[in-house]
């Protein structure tokens, strides 16, 4: 069983390397209408950048798991801008897509937790499109949709599960199937447990993302075990490897917030689960210390025995 090991957006370390510098409407409202434009150009500019310096830091560390910032670009669908951020980068576009060809990276978007398919509210659902293809057309641009995805959750339950799922099958018929295909689940912490998402991507034919810090959150009665091959199942028409998410609770009374680090002993028991089934997957950690938690789990891990470290980010075990 090989396993790869990612983080999310920032790489700590790299000095002022943030991809998700900001513009915010007020201020963008504020600026002459004639400096509007380039403005958004610089901010985008900068962010665009700082992602190709952490891509480089990453082909250097042998990180081959990465997931974007879903704000590189500022304002993007706002529905008062609206502006074309794609063609004025166009090369700086395919550059990053480069990259990620040539060394053979696995990135993704995440969009953010409004980005949801599940709301009785028409607009909702409107906007979920517009961020979806936000994403798709950036993924697009860089030409790395062969091996790229954008995962988000099923969203709200609106005092209803059975009915708001019901909603959820319908309101994604509004997104184009050209997107759709790129699209994965994932669990919540909260509402959608592991079977009820497992079960909606199974309808779906669409991957699950396991988010094993939620499954423990948000249990119920399902026992992960008799489920994880089935989830990793959903991932055989996707052309890719399984992939999972993994951080630690922040304390038990914040169990559902993100530690800075993730917790080996928190983290082993799916580990071990994963490894009854001998099948190879990509972890994204969700941690605080980004990457750095990311480099030290990789060090835990591969001192268990009969794991060989493999790379920077990868064990066999």
């Amino acid at each position: 069983m090989k396993i790869r090991f990612g983080y999310v957006a920032n790489a700590l370390g790299l000095w002022n390397a943030s991809p998700s510098k900001a513009l915010t409407f007020a201020r963008y409202s504020a600026l002459p209408k004639n400096e509007r434009l380039e403005k958004l150009k610089l901010v985008t500019a900068q962010n665009i950048q700082n992602t190709k310096r952490i891509l480089h830091y990453n082909i250097a560390n042998e990180i081959e798991l990465y997931r974007f910032s879903s704000s590189l670009v500022p304002l993007a669908t706002h529905p008062e801008v609206l502006w074309d951020f794609i063609t004025p980068f166009k090369s700086e576009w395919e550059e990053l897509g480069k990259l990620v060809q040539k060394f053979k990276l696995r990135v993704s978007f995440h969009p953010n937790q409004f980005t949801l398919f599940t709301s009785p509210k028409e607009e909702v659902t409107i906007n979920a499109v517009k961020d979806m293809e936000y994403h798709y057309k950036m993924l697009a641009a860089m030409q790395v949709l062969d091996t790229s995805l954008i995962n988000i959750h099923i969203g709200g339950a609106y005092g209803d599960k059975q009915n708001t799922l019901a909603r959820f099958h319908q309101n994604l018929k509004q997104l184009p199937n050209e997107i759709k295909q790129y699209m994965t689940l994932e669990n919540d912490d909260k509402t959608y447990n592991v079977l009820e998402t497992l079960n909606t991507c199974e309808i779906e034919k669409i991957p699950m993302i396991l988010d094993y810090h939620h499954y423990l959150a948000n249990k119920g009665e399902v026992d992960l075990f008799l489920y994880l091959e089935r989830i990793f199942n959903t991932w055989n028409t996707f052309n890719m490897k399984p992939k999972v998410h993994l951080s630690s609770p922040k304390s038990d009374e914040s169990f559902r917030s993100h530690a800075d680090d993730v917790s080996l002993e928190f983290v082993l028991p799916f580990l071990k689960m994963a490894k009854e089934l001998n099948q190879d997957f990509d972890i994204m950690i969700e941690a605080k210390q980004k990457n750095l938690a990311m480099l030290r789990l990789v060090e835990e891990v591969a001192k268990i025995r009969g794991v060989k470290r493999l790379s920077t980010s990868s064990v066999e075990w």
